[in-house]
C-alpha cells in the first residue's frame, strides 16, 4: 500500500468531487459559547421554547413505544396516526408563534414523514410499511408534501450561515444537517420511483417540474450540506447518489493510479 502526502490544495479538490459545493471559504466552526438558536438570543426565552418542544417529542416518544407495543395493548396505526396528528398540530402551534424557530419546523417534517413516509411526492406511490397513513387522497398528499418541503426549506435559510468562516451553535448545526438530511431523503426517494411513476409535487413549489435526475441531483446537494454541518452518513450518501460525481470519482481515481502508482488505491 503507497502512502502519498497531499496537498491542502488536492485535498480541497478531493472534497469538491465529494461535495460539488465545497468551499473552503464557507467552512462552518462550531462554537459551544454561541446562544443556542441564533434567532433567540435570550437564554430564558430558549429555554421555555425549547421546552414547549420537548414536550411534544416526548409525547411523540410516546407513541413510538406504544407503537413498539401495539401487539400487546392493542393500540392500532389508526390510534397512533391520531396521536401524531395531534403532536404535529402542537407543533404548529408554536411555529405559528415562533417562527423564526427553526427546530419546530425540523421536527414537524420528520412527524410528518413518520406519518406519511418518504413517498408523499410521488402520484399513486406503493404504501409504505413505515408510514402510519396508509391511504391519502391527491389534496392531501399535495398540501402535506408542501408543508414538509416548506418546513425544511424555512429552517435551512434560518439557520445557513449567510457569510464566509461562520460560526454556529451544535444544537443550530445539528438543525441544520437533520434539515438538509431529510430534505434530501425525500427527493432520493422520490428519484427512484420516477421511471415507472409521476411526481405529486404542488404547483407552487419548484419541484413540481423537476426530473428524475434534478431529483437525485438536489438529493446529492442536500446530502452533501447535511454532511458539511456534522453528518457523516450524509457525507457519504453525496457521493453515492450523484452520477456525476461518481463518474468524477472514477476519473480522478485512475488519474491518480497514473500519477502516484496503482497502490494508492
Amino acid at each position: 500500500m503507497a502512502y502519498v502526502d497531499l496537498s491542502r490544495r488536492d485535498i480541497n479538490v478531493l472534497e469538491k468531487i465529494k461535495d460539488p459545493e465545497f468551499d473552503p471559504s464557507l467552512l462552518v466552526q462550531v462554537d459551544p459559547s454561541l446562544p443556542k438558536d441564533p434567532h433567540i438570543s435570550d437564554p430564558n426565552d430558549y429555554q421555555k421554547v425549547a421546552q414547549q418542544e420537548r414536550d411534544i417529542i416526548m409525547s411523540i416518544q410516546k407513541l413510538e413505544m406504544q407503537q413498539a407495543q401495539h401487539k400487546s395493548s392493542g393500540a392500532t396505526n389508526t390510534d397512533i396516526a391520531g396521536g401524531y396528528r395531534d403532536c404535529v398540530s402542537k407543533l404548529g402551534q408554536l411555529i405559528q408563534h415562533h417562527p423564526q424557530y427553526a427546530s419546530a419546523r425540523n421536527n414537524r417534517a420528520q412527524a410528518l414523514r413518520r406519518l406519511y413516509g418518504d413517498l408523499i411526492l410521488v402520484a399513486g406511490a406503493p404504501a409504505s410499511s413505515q408510514a402510519l397513513v396508509q391511504e391519502v387522497d391527491d389534496t392531501e398528499r399535495l398540501e402535506t408534501g408542501k408543508t414538509m418541503l416548506c418546513d425544511l426549506d424555512h429552517a435551512i435559510s434560518l439557520l445557513t450561515p449567510k457569510v464566509a468562516y461562520s460560526r454556529l451553535s451544535p444544537q443550530a448545526a445539528r438543525a441544520l444537517s437533520n434539515a438538509h438530511t431529510q430534505r434530501a431523503a425525500l427527493y432520493l426517494m422520490t428519484s427512484k420511483l420516477l421511471e415507472s411513476k409521476s411526481a405529486s409535487v404542488h404547483a407552487d413549489r419548484p419541484e413540481a417540474g423537476w426530473s428524475k435526475l434534478e431529483f437525485e441531483e438536489h438529493a446529492s446537494r442536500d446530502f452533501a450540506m447535511g454532511g458539511r454541518y456534522g453528518n457523516e452518513i450524509a457525507k457519504g450518501l453525496a457521493v453515492s447518489t450523484n452520477p456525476t460525481a461518481k463518474l468524477c470519482g472514477q476519473m480522478v481515481r485512475e488519474a491518480m493510479k497514473k500519477e502516484y502508482g496503482p497502490g494508492l488505491a
